[in-house]
């Protein structure tokens, strides 16, 4: 990446659910949004929504449902929503990249819109000729060199 050229990062909705749930990706959002730009497509922040009380009712942890919730709804100001509109033309390739999984074309096609990686822990993005980081190495990807 180019000296002062800010980094650019497309998240799945499985990092919106881990911020929403822990205390690292919400640390790594939250302390990296100044200097990154956070994409997720519109419908990462819906499926997040949907499965966020079920896996907080399987672990037991009902009470934390609401407050989950509206910290999700609090990323919305460090992860820009990206409606279908801006990349509904590129579904078909989008599709055609995705072996697996059909339903996460959108975070692959934000991407490949933004020519920037996805920040997912979903194996289905890998050789879909996007670059892709996990939970444990972001860091790497987020911190400039020195």
């Amino acid at each position: 990446m180019p000296d002062g050229q800010r980094r650019r990062l497309v998240i799945d909705a499985n990092i919106l659910i881990r911020a929403a749930l822990g205390r690292r990706v919400k640390e790594t959002l939250v302390s990296h949004a100044e200097p990154v730009d956070f994409f997720a497509p519109d419908i990462a922040f819906d499926d997040a929504e949907e499965h966020l009380p079920a896996v907080l009712t399987k672990f037991d942890r009902v009470a934390q449902i609401d407050p989950a919730l509206a910290f999700l709804n609090q990323l919305r100001s460090i992860v820009a929503a990206v409606p279908e509109e801006a990349f509904r033309d590129i579904k078909d390739e989008a599709l055609a990249r995705i072996q697996r999984d059909p339903d996460d074309w959108p975070v692959l096609a934000v991407a490949m819109l933004l020519d920037c990686p996805i920040w997912t822990e979903d194996n289905d993005f890998f050789g879909t000729g996007v670059p892709t980081w996990t939970t444990d190495r972001i860091d790497i990807y987020l911190t400039p060199p020195t």
